[in-house]
């Protein structure tokens, strides 16, 4: 498919390192409350080296920016990082 092919051509050329480019996309996910993805991405965040403490800080640093609607997902998050 075009779109998963797009997708893989940019991660090849991100600058952003796996640990980092999954905490950001998990901010990302938290921000436009797409929950279905937060505890695939927080495994691989972990898978790479992210600790506890990074995902929550990934989750709650669009806080100000969108609201309290990102705590929502810590406890999806934590769950998924304490499987």
């Amino acid at each position: 498919n075009i779109w998963m092919e797009t997708v893989k051509k940019l991660d090849n050329v991100s600058k952003l390192d796996k640990k980092t480019e999954e905490l950001a996309y998990l901010a990302v996910l938290a921000a436009i409350r797409l929950e279905s993805g937060i505890s695939f991405h927080t495994k691989m965040a972990k898978a790479n080296g992210a600790t506890r403490e990074e995902i929550i800080s990934s989750i709650l640093v669009g806080l100000p920016a969108v609201g309290n609607q990102v705590i929502s997902d810590l406890p999806i998050a934590l769950s998924a990082y304490d499987e």
